[in-house]
């Protein structure tokens, strides 16, 4: 589904206005991201690009003769980043926000098999 020109509106506000909200942006993709949910991921990190550096300057800031049109279609809905790639926007990411993710181990529960000896 795509965004209307309101809501993107109210994201770039949004993040000019808060870095706690820009740092969420890139949490929350990574987390979509291992959780699974690839589109969601994408779409979040497209929406942080765009509310903050926008694509030129991701393509100038990752180097070499990056195409800005061909990193939005990588994080488009039908798009499918190498992960070299979509790592590469996430470092330039958290360069520009002046953060280090980290993962962290989280111990999940799993029931009991019934019936295995």
């Amino acid at each position: 589904m795509a965004l209307t020109k309101d809501f993107k509106e109210r994201i770039k506000s949004r993040a000019d206005a808060d870095p706690d909200f820009r740092r969420a942006l890139i949490v929350e993709a990574i987390e979509s991201m291992l959780a699974g949910d690839v589109d969601i991921g994408k779409s979040l990190l497209r929406d942080y690009v765009n509310a903050t550096v926008g694509f030129p300057a991701l393509a100038e800031g990752l180097g070499g003769d990056r195409d800005p049109k061909s990193l939005m279609r990588m994080l488009s809905d039908r798009g499918n980043p190498r992960m070299q790639n979509f790592f590469e926007i996430v470092k330039f990411c958290q360069q520009h926000e002046g953060i280090t993710l980290q993962l962290s181990q989280t111990a999940v529960q799993t029931p009991p098999q019934h019936g295995m000896a």
